[in-house]
């Protein structure tokens, strides 16, 4: 097996009587996107700050390529670490032109211009050389810097957060453009982000950060449709969470039972919750029907209703529209439910 690109082991760390981390273990392969998820204070800056080098860990190593970098006495400089960042606003030099930010840590010698118009390349923004941070929009502000990361070829890109800063309809667009300049560099990237879609669009695989610790990692699939716990799966896309029994080889909910292998993650025990997309639920017109329509629209191919329960519990639904006049659509018909397939079984000892 090759050597990982970044390996961090057992680090932990804390701000006072907080502790912010406590034992992470992470892998990145190089040539790899992976993208560290958690909520806001789960820590996840925090140990991109340590692999980058502006932070020590209290305990634990970092290492890249197989060389120490933190931990066990040793502490390398940032600036010897060979570790690009794009923080969140960019950071460009504001009285420097776009080539001149791009050039900063270049050394000065014939192949530097070559070097800051093959990264302007990769990003889009050839054309741009002249211009002044002031003058470009907040989108290609953060490829400048994403330039500016990937000039000196380092040996790992940290993306902390890079557009939270954006608008929502250009996060899309700018996060495509990085992630093909990423894969054109052949770069290895940490992606430090809160959102799902970033992290799906841009990462090979995905770690969710939690309680400070990594509770899962493994490609954007894997934990949308098996995630280990419950923080998982309200972390990687909206989830339904109906209480269930186990009972012989199904489990047992307010809609009916669903058979065990028709769940992605069973996490044990014979009480819990279990984890269901909204794509997951059928729904049919039945004037006994245990569940009341409170609203309803239509997005292109799909509906998405959102449903009452006789025990006030509220689920949203997605499903496919079908073909014709469809007769679960108007606000306060009674309908049925029926699950038929699940994410996960989460026992109550593995509530979060």
């Amino acid at each position: 097996m090759s050597t990982p690109r970044l390996s961090v082991e057992g680090v932990a760390h804390a701000f006072g009587e907080v502790q912010v981390l406590k034992g992470i273990d992470l892998s990145v392969d190089p040539g790899q996107v992976v993208a560290l998820m958690g909520e806001s204070g789960s820590g996840k800056t925090t140990l991109g700050r340590i692999i980058a080098g502006f932070v020590s860990p209290d305990v634990g190593c970092v290492d890249l390529d197989g060389e120490l970098v933190a931990g066990g006495g040793v502490f390398v400089a940032p600036e010897r670490r060979g570790v690009g960042v794009v923080p969140q606003e960019g950071a460009l030099f504001a009285h420097l032109s776009v080539a001149a930010n791009v050039a900063f840590g270049l050394p000065r010698g014939s192949q530097r211009q070559a070097r800051v118009a093959q990264c302007l390349e990769l990003v889009g923004l050839v054309g741009f050389e002249q211009r002044r941070p002031h003058e470009l929009s907040g989108g290609q502000q953060q490829r400048v810097a994403l330039a500016r990361a990937l000039a000196p070829s380092p040996r790992l890109v940290v993306l902390d957060e890079p557009f939270s800063a954006l608008d929502a309809s250009l996060r899309g667009e700018v996060s495509r453009h990085v992630s093909d300049a990423l894969e054109a560099a052949g770069a290895t990237a940490l992606l430090i982000t809160h959102d799902a879609g970033e992290a799906f669009r841009m990462a090979d695989q995905v770690a969710v950060l939690d309680s400070g610790h990594i509770v899962q990692q493994g490609v954007p699939a894997d934990l949308y449709d098996r995630p280990a716990t419950l923080a998982v799966a309200r972390a990687t896309g909206p989830v339904v969470e109906l209480h269930a029994k186990r009972h012989g080889d199904d489990f047992l909910t307010v809609c009916g039972s669903l058979p065990i292998q028709d769940v992605g993650h069973d996490a044990g025990g014979s009480e819990g919750l279990l984890a269901i997309r909204p794509r997951q639920f059928a729904v049919s017109h039945d004037e006994q029907g245990s569940f009341e329509v409170a609203a309803s629209r239509i997005e292109g191919e799909l509906i998405r209703l959102t449903v009452l329960g006789s025990d006030g519990q509220r689920i949203e639904i997605a499903s496919l529209r079908p073909s014709g006049r469809s007769d679960v659509t108007a606000v306060g018909t009674r309908v049925q439910l029926r699950v038929l397939a699940a994410a996960a079984f989460l026992a109550d000892s593995h509530k979060s």
